[in-house]
């Protein structure tokens, strides 16, 4: 959606990047290149962004079920057996759903169920996004939901939509100390993902509730501090815990960010996913277009070079 970019560069020169074209392919992609270099090659000062209309016809489900493992395990099935591909699949464990709930003083459906689905189906024709959404919520009572809720109208959606939006506020007044993850795997190596988030949570004696995007085998676990635990203990442990979250992610086919990025948190866990190889080109990258090192320094990774 990203068609164009002007972008000052590091030593003063002000470049064009794509434009108002459905097709270019003249060239390295530099643009994709800026759009996700995190602030370290340029300062973007126009965009040029390709709008696409609101869709016609609306609907969404919240699908309930007894536990996280049937949950996330009707994620791969919903995206690969239907013939659907739905706007968007959220998952929320018990713990997320509870907790943005008490923050937003809401009311759900079930709040006790062992986890959640949000999935949203949308179009131009009311008629064929309702048998979609039917379709979809069939095949969820066939493998162990235990209630599809079906949120048609916009006061509905927006309660439903509002919990989830509001789960990482919620967690921070819960806990000042905490650490929101954003790890992403293929989406059929989500169901595989959940056990080694619980066993990590049992082995250090840390919640780490989990949501996110689902449908694009991206989850926000938060890591949230034991109140038992000194800050000097938490610091300490956060780090440990975050290797052994993101050794599993890539075991799994995965990565340490899907959205978030890197900055200065992730950047000494990049070589658990980064090749000697592809971050030496990275650095030869950055030097190439800031020279002098001064566009967001020390963020994705830090030079070697004397005085950087």
């Amino acid at each position: 959606y990203i068609l164009g970019l002007e972008v000052v560069l590091p030593t003063g020169e002000i470049v064009q990047l794509g434009g108002k074209l459905v097709k270019d392919v003249v060239g390295y992609n530099i643009k994709q290149l800026i759009i996700g270099s995190e602030g370290t090659l340029g300062i973007v000062t126009k965009i040029i962004i390709k709008l696409s209309p609101l869709p016609k016809s609306k609907v969404d489900l919240l699908v309930l079920f007894k536990d996280v493992k049937s949950a996330i395990g009707m994620v791969p099935r919903i995206m690969t057996n239907t013939g659907i591909i739905p706007t968007s699949v959220e998952f929320m464990d018990k713990l997320s759903v509870q907790t943005s709930c008490k923050y937003l003083n809401e009311h759900l459906p079930y709040q006790e169920a062992g986890a959640m689905l949000l999935i949203e189906v949308d179009g131009t024709r009311e008629d064929m996004v309702g048998d979609d959404a039917e379709v979809i919520g069939e095949l969820c009572l066939k493998h162990d939901a235990i209630e599809v809720y079906v949120a048609d109208n916009y006061t509905t959606q927006e309660r439903i939509w509002s919990v989830r939006r509001n789960i990482a506020e919620a967690f921070k007044v819960v806990s000042p100390c905490q650490s929101l993850e954003d790890i992403v795997v293929p989406i059929a190596s989500i169901p595989d993902l959940m056990p080694e988030l619980e066993r990590i949570s049992k082995k250090y004696n840390i919640q780490i509730p989990c949501y996110g995007h689902a449908g694009d085998g991206n989850l926000h676990a938060t890591l949230v501090k034991n109140p038992d635990s000194s800050m000097e203990e938490w610091y300490r442990e956060e780090k440990e815990i975050l290797k052994e979250i993101y050794i599993a992610t890539k075991e799994l086919g995965g990565t340490i960010s899907g959205e978030h990025g890197i900055g200065s948190k992730r950047k000494d866990f990049m070589d658990i996913v980064t090749g000697s190889a592809e971050m030496d080109l990275m650095k030869r990258i950055k030097r190439a277009f800031d020279p002098n090192n001064i566009m967001n320094p020390g963020k994705i990774f830090d030079l070697d070079d004397p005085g950087n």
